[in-house]
């Protein structure tokens, strides 16, 4: 989203959009909503007001529903943040990837250090006690001792939930056109193992590969993610995962996403969907593992059937292999402390052929 979108032009494209996605809602109550990708925060809160007010006239809410929204320091103000408590919004996930400005500046970054610590103290004063801290580590020229300064200067905000997670390069960035100098993978190594204690002794339970958070403050948005479960993309640039009943042959996967640039997205048109795809049946049981496991829970072993269709004795041979390894929990689809170390390594196995 961009300053100059038209905010009743998209509303209103928002509105059809959601019409054409009510027959995937089979019935269900929506238990979350987040408001990602771009600059969410650059919209006004009686947006979000209407927005909200619709989706609710066509689809019942949980009556704890979970609703989120992204906002970068730097663009969001405290009369917005104000407008987006009162429309309904519930939790936000602040971008604040480091609190350091030679890593602000090493990413891009628009925003400083100071105005994170604004951004945070804004949202309090407009009523916001559950939000979600964004922190990336192992970036350009980052020490053991700045990485840990990062999440203490976290810690000292009262966040409910942190989101810690290795800075990775992506194809067609600067960064891949350009590498950085990163640190060397024993700095790596050291930041994530002292990192995650720090958390640990702070009262934050690490649920997830990247995610941490005080008890019972899980992101239930990517919870939901994380098990395999149902989702509906509304917006450009959005992404979505449905399953579609097939009678007696089970559940069909269908993927699908929306115009990415919200100028196209606006453009009259039939279908706002510009690709799909069913997941084919070979392609299930990695999908599903590949979510699951990075729960350091895990999942039981019934949900592989109830969201994918299929019968768990399909995988059957690389459990009994991991289990062999002493990577995987005896009775649930859950790794071991050891697992959880080697996650990649025991998603291979579902790879080889």
């Amino acid at each position: 989203m961009g300053r100059d979108l038209p905010e009743t032009d998209y509303l209103d494209a928002l509105k059809l959009d959601i019409a054409q996605e009510l027959c995937f809602v089979q019935g269900r109550e929506l238990r979350s909503i987040f408001f990602g990708g771009g600059t969410p925060s650059l919209m006004s809160g009686t947006f979000y007001q209407q927005l909200i007010a619709h989706i609710r006239a066509h689809i019942p809410f949980a009556d704890d529903i979970e609703i989120t929204l992204e906002a970068n320091p730097g663009t969001t103000d405290a009369q917005r943040f104000e407008g987006y408590r009162k429309a309904g919004i519930n939790r936000l996930s602040i971008g604040v990837q480091s609190f350091h400005e030679a890593q602000l500046q090493a990413l891009g970054r628009i925003h400083s250090g100071a105005q994170a610590h604004q951004a945070v103290a804004e949202a309090k004063r407009a009523g916001f006690d559950d939000f979600n801290l964004d922190l990336m580590h192992g970036l350009p020229g980052q020490d053991v001792a700045s990485a840990l300064a990062d999440i203490e200067t976290a810690l000292s905000l009262s966040p409910t939930h942190l989101s810690w997670y290795q800075l990775t390069i992506e194809q067609n960035t600067e960064f891949y056109s350009k590498p950085p100098a990163l640190p060397v993978d024993e700095t790596l190594w050291d930041i994530q193992e002292k990192g995650a204690d720090l958390l640990t002794v702070s009262g934050f339970k690490q649920y997830e590969v990247s995610a941490f958070c005080r008890p019972n403050k899980q992101a239930r948005h990517n919870l939901n993610y994380w098990q395999f479960g149902d989702y509906i993309g509304i917006g450009a640039g959005a992404h979505a995962k449905v399953s579609l009943a097939k009678g007696e042959h089970g559940l069909e996967l269908l993927r699908y996403r929306k115009s990415r640039m919200p100028k196209d997205y606006l453009k009259p048109r039939i279908n706002f969907r510009v690709g799909e795809e069913i997941v084919g049946k070979k392609d299930l049981p990695f999908e599903f593992m590949m979510n699951a496991l990075r729960l350091k829970d895990g999942v039981t072993e019934a949900l592989f059937t109830e969201r994918t269709g299929q019968p768990l004795s399909i995988l059957s041979p690389q459990l009994e292999q991991l289990r062999a390894d002493g990577l995987l929990d005896a009775s649930r689809l859950k790794l071991s402390e050891r697992g959880f170390m080697f996650l990649n390594s025991a998603l291979e196995t579902w790879l080889t052929e």
